[in-house]
């Protein structure tokens, strides 16, 4: 299942992981009603083609909250209220972009090349972090070195808290945007302010690439 979510050109970059997103898949079927997002969402990130991504937006985990996670990293399904590090990215966004988009499943900017990637793809519902030692970053690593690999200094990262940023290793020649966390916690001690919807605009133009449009 999971493996067949992903977009074939993912599954050729990722052929050499699939035997761990099976076992992933193996371990997480008896609890499949218990997680977020939904089974059919898991890989949804992977549906978008290696070639059309442009910017990878790198986050922890899916919200565990039920309903609300949608396999795109800080997104939320339509309708739903904001958790508070979107309600602040879109406070940050507004400061930063004129029009900016307040939907909170930020599809459009998906279906620009902007991967709403998870480090884990998968959490317990009402229990945040729950599954972050099945796997996940293994396989998730993987797919951002394969993505680096195939981009190179054309992509652009954007890498919010420590936590992503222990993934720029692996990002080789990529332009790197990078700022606290905008959870509640974190957001006035640096991501406020830090103008990151612009700033990868002015890194995809260095390169010849289009900006990504972040209204709605």
């Amino acid at each position: 299942m999971f493996f067949e979510q992903m977009h074939k050109s993912w599954q050729v970059a990722l052929a050499a992981q699939r035997p761990l997103l099976e076992r992933i898949e193996v371990d997480l079927r008896p609890i499949f009603s218990q997680i977020a997002p939904a089974p059919e969402l898991v890989c949804r990130a992977f549906e978008m083609p290696i070639d059309e991504v442009r910017v990878l937006l790198l986050g922890q985990d899916p919200y565990p909250t039920d309903g609300d996670a949608v396999g795109l990293a800080f997104a939320v399904a339509a309708g739903r209220a904001l958790p508070r590090s979107l309600r602040n990215i879109m406070v940050e966004l507004a400061s930063d972009v004129p029009e900016p988009s307040h939907a909170g499943d930020l599809s459009r900017w998906s279906k620009q090349g902007v991967l709403l990637l998870n480090r884990h793809l998968t959490t317990g519902l009402g229990s945040a972090g729950s599954h972050i030692g099945l796997g996940w970053q293994e396989f998730t690593d993987a797919a951002v070195r394969a993505l680096a690999q195939h981009h190179g200094r054309d992509l652009v990262a954007v890498l919010w808290g420590n936590q992503a940023r222990t993934a720029q290793p692996l990002l080789g020649a990529a332009q790197i945007v990078a700022s606290a966390h905008p959870s509640p916690l974190s957001a006035h001690r640096g991501f406020f302010g830090s103008k990151p919807f612009s700033q990868v605009n002015q890194a995809l133009e260095k390169v010849g690439r289009e900006p990504i449009d972040w209204s709605c």
